[in-house]
């Protein structure tokens, strides 16, 4: 008894230490996805690169993204957790870093793209198993703590990046030094002060799925199929949408990049936020009686944001552009809402974690078309154009759902 209380007085203390250094990481991890778009002027007119090389950049950091994400699973239950973390934090901050430093494009591809988009891949998984074992009766919320990270980071950092960008003609650097910097101070500080916990037991005689079988679990399964390429059409808005808004926000309505950077994410955030409080207790409250309901509502995410996308890129007001954000943004959260729950109604249960994995791929891998074809546009057209594109992408995403649901629901 006497052993056993300061025992556990201690590992209660330290799910939470835990929780904060984990937090910091994610938050740096979002933060710094969100630094290139609204640097993204300044990088052009400082590498003399052009919209379709500066477009490419974000391509080659989520093909590499995308690739990687059905091995990062895997690594996290062959090698230790902590320094999988340790490592990705110290390698996606180490190109960050790079990147404040290169006199080119072709060397941002390398260090913000591929060694970032590298790092990026190893750190969440192995983070959210730590979260996960370590709060076993405060999972809900620490998991809603580490998720808080990911909005306060894209939203900061976005709004910082625009605001250093903005500062001098090589001022977007200091974004990628100081928080690439602050990084690599982070990884130290997980190093020698998150531990090594074990995973726990699990059945002997329970194999772990192959990952072969996993992409059979998924390829195989049409309806699965079809939920990937959902999300394949969201991914390609959002990362389209995250790298070349800041961009447009400041060409159109001629505001500064500091102020483009922190209202290009600020708005559409917050409506999100609110999106998925609404459709995750929507959906909830009914699936029971109509099982089809999570697609559904993935459906209604899609379409509702489609005619405020239209008028995000065809406005001619400031006022009006961030209302559609925002809006954009809810009913998208409203997608986010269901996104993984639909996936994991058609999935077999032993293929859920690694079936997750395959279907972000195939979604990222399509994805990363999008900074590059915005850039096109941009060169070609227009970047009003090319932002109102986007609206199409969501509406074959409503076509593709609900040819998933008439195949999972159709009896």
């Amino acid at each position: 008894m006497t052993k056993d209380g300061p025992m556990n007085q201690t590992a209660s203390r330290y799910k939470w230490i835990a929780l904060g250094l984990l937090w910091v990481a994610f938050f740096l991890q979002q933060g710094t996805r969100q630094i290139y778009g609204p640097s993204l002027a300044s990088i052009m007119s400082s590498t003399g690169a052009d919209a379709v090389s500066a477009g490419l950049v974000g391509t080659v950091f989520t093909l590499v993204y995308g690739i990687c994400v059905p091995f990062a699973g895997l690594t996290a239950d062959l090698f230790s957790r902590k320094w999988m973390v340790t490592v990705g934090v110290g390698v996606f901050c180490l190109g960050i870093f790079l990147s404040g430093f290169v006199p080119t494009i072709g060397l941002l591809m390398v260090t913000y793209g591929l060694l970032n988009g590298f790092g990026q891949t190893f750190y969440y998984p192995s983070a959210t198993s730590l979260v996960s074992q370590l709060h076993k009766e405060s999972r809900a919320t620490a998991m809603s703590i580490l998720q808080l990270g990911l909005y306060l980071g894209i939203v900061g950092c976005g709004g910082l990046a625009g605001w250093l960008a903005g500062w001098s003609a090589d001022g977007w650097r200091w974004a990628f030094r100081v928080l690439g910097g602050l990084g690599l101070v982070w990884a130290v500080v997980l190093l020698f002060f998150l531990k090594d916990t074990r995973p726990a037991m699990q059945n002997a005689a329970q194999e772990k799925p192959r990952l072969r079988d996993a992409v059979h679990a998924v390829v195989a399964n049409p309806a699965a199929l079809c939920l990937a390429g959902g999300l394949g059409m969201m991914i390609y808005v959002d990362v389209g949408f995250k790298i070349w808004m800041p961009d447009y926000l400041a060409e159109t309505f001629g505001i500064s990049k500091g102020s483009a950077g922190l209202n290009a994410v600020l708005w559409h955030y917050l409506g999100a936020a609110a999106g998925i409080a609404f459709g995750s207790r929507f959906s909830d409250c009914r699936v029971a009686r109509r099982p089809s309901i999570r697609m559904e509502v993935n459906i209604l995410g899609l379409a509702g944001a489609i005619p405020f996308i239209l008028w995000m890129a065809g406005t001619d007001s400031f006022v009006c552009c961030c209302t559609a954000m925002g809006l954009f943004g809810f009913f998208r959260g409203i997608y986010d809402s269901n996104l993984m729950a639909a996936f994991l109604d058609v999935v077999n249960p032993r293929y859920h974690a690694s079936g997750c994995g395959i279907m972000m791929c195939i979604a990222f891998i399509f994805g990363s078309l999008s900074p590059t074809v915005l850039g096109l546009m941009k060169e070609h057209v227009s970047m009003s154009v090319g932002i109102g594109s986007l609206a199409g992408f969501y509406a074959l995403g409503v076509g593709i759902i609900l040819c998933a649901r008439h195949i999972a629901f159709k009896h």
